[in-house]
């Protein structure tokens, strides 16, 4: 085995042991689920053709209407996931390797949390007021989780390795720009990473640079613009999410 696969191998299995102890110590096991199954993009009917058994067990387990699956099912369940993330190139084991590399976090990053189940976009922008500026772009997902950057700073401070690490466990989170301009660099950056997050905010601008916006929506991006008076009130309003 060489060391790329080698290390690949190691963080499949170390990912695996963090979900499945995440979702058998949670008392809410239906709502972990389903946030893996939607971090991995994975559909109810794949994960299920993968199981060998119908999607309506996987929602019934999702929904609460079924007791929570053993541990034997549970592990059964993730191994899936990853398999098939595997299967088309291993995106997802790959961003939380990086991500979990124990390196210092840059003084750019404000605050950062994951949630322990979704939030829909809709309430996450209601939350911290913001409104979102980019048009025919899907705002169909949930956020789990957040991180909030100082833009200045991270101009300055940050490789394009560190911008992986903005993502913390799951691209499926909003990042949050303050002390913004036009917008246009934090979304070059993004464009860079090749990672898509769930949402980005924009603080301190009036309107949003049309090559940020246009960015944006190529990507299929939700951009948003708080209209909080400071940073701080947005990492307050965040606090009890």
């Amino acid at each position: 085995m060489d060391n790329v696969t080698d290390e690949f191998a190691l963080a499949k299995r170390a990912l695996a042991k963090d979900i499945v102890g995440e979702i058998v110590l949670s008392e809410n096991s239906d709502k972990v689920i389903r946030k893996w199954r939607t971090i991995f993009k994975i559909s109810q009917k794949k994960l299920a053709n993968e199981l060998g058994i119908t999607s309506s067990v996987i929602s019934d387990y999702e929904s609460g209407r079924r007791k929570s699956p053993g541990i034997k099912m549970i592990k059964k369940c993730v191994e899936a996931l990853l398999e098939i993330d595997a299967s088309k190139g291993g995106n997802v084991i790959r961003s939380f390797a990086k991500s979990s590399a124990e390196q210092p976090l840059s003084s750019a990053i404000v605050d950062i949390k994951e949630f322990g189940s979704g939030v829909s976009l809709h309430d996450f922008c209601k939350k911290i007021d913001a409104e979102l500026v980019t048009k025919n772009v899907s705002t169909d997902r949930e956020i789990y989780g957040y991180t909030i950057v100082d833009s200045l700073k991270a101009i300055t401070e940050l490789s394009f390795a560190e911008l992986v690490k903005l993502y913390g466990m799951t691209t499926q989170r909003a990042l949050i720009f303050t002390k913004v301009g036009s917008g246009k660099t934090p979304m070059v950056a993004i464009k860079l990473t090749n990672l898509h997050p769930a949402l980005v905010v924009f603080h301190g601008p009036e309107t949003v640079d049309d090559v940020a916006k246009r960015i944006a929506e190529v990507e299929n991006i939700p951009l948003a613009i708080s209209r909080l008076e400071n940073p701080e009130k947005i990492v307050e309003r965040l606090k009890d999410l």
